[in-house]
């Protein structure tokens, strides 16, 4: 548990128990970290958890998410799977491999650009990579969200959190939106550093951990 007033520490996991069931927070849900561990620990144990180890799973697998997502209602982009090139540009490219994450997308504009970053997240072919083409205009964005919540994002964001939160319970993630003329569409969940949260998102992660807020 995080006390009043100390910071949040880098690498930490924090356990939420509310209603008879275990939130867990943390940096990195990714398989095999110390939190992928952690939820599976409870969930042998037949503790009640959130969010649950196949979701974990899903979720950092940007199609299977983008599949979840949109079977919930919510717009999403368009992904798709390719072994070695794409057909339109510009694009955000995902690996798909062992050891990619969603937090590692390349913006890809121009032409010839995509060539290395295609031999390195496929691992010179090994292995199938996605891409999402972009429209003219089309941006990159991306927003904190934590316990569901996203501060001073604006409704359509704020919503996107609350949607997200409920279909997958992950705690604190890094929503990754292509910002269109039309909204906003899903492209990825990444993971979320401490450290990288404004002064505002750590003050309410802080409340959550600290039952100051409730869930």
């Amino acid at each position: 548990m995080v006390k009043s007033g100390r910071p949040l520490q880098s690498g930490s996991i924090y356990q939420v128990r509310r209603n008879g069931r275990i939130h867990v927070v943390a940096e990195d849900y990714s398989y095999k970290t110390e939190c992928y561990y952690t939820l599976l620990s409870r969930e042998l144990s037949g503790e009640p958890v959130d969010p649950d180890s196949q979701t974990v799973l899903d979720a950092a697998v940007v199609p299977l998410c983008l599949d979840k997502a949109s079977r919930a209602g919510m717009p999403v982009a368009d992904c798709i799977i390719s072994q070695s090139c794409t057909d339109h540009l510009p694009a955000v490219l995902y690996g798909l491999n062992y050891f990619s994450s969603p937090s590692e997308f390349s913006l890809i504009r121009n032409p010839g650009e995509e060539r290395e970053v295609i031999r390195h997240i496929t691992n010179n072919g090994k292995y199938p990579f996605c891409y999402q083409p972009l429209g003219e205009g089309d941006e990159v964005v991306t927003a904190t969200a934590i316990f569901g919540k996203s501060i001073d994002q604006g409704p359509e964001v704020e919503a996107a959190a609350a949607g997200l939160y409920a279909e997958f319970r992950i705690p604190l993630m890094t929503m990754v939106f292509i910002r269109t003329s039309r909204g906003y569409r899903l492209s990825s969940l990444a993971h979320t550093r401490y450290s990288s949260l404004s002064a505002a998102e750590k003050a309410l992660l802080s409340a959550y951990i600290t039952g100051q807020e409730f869930l």
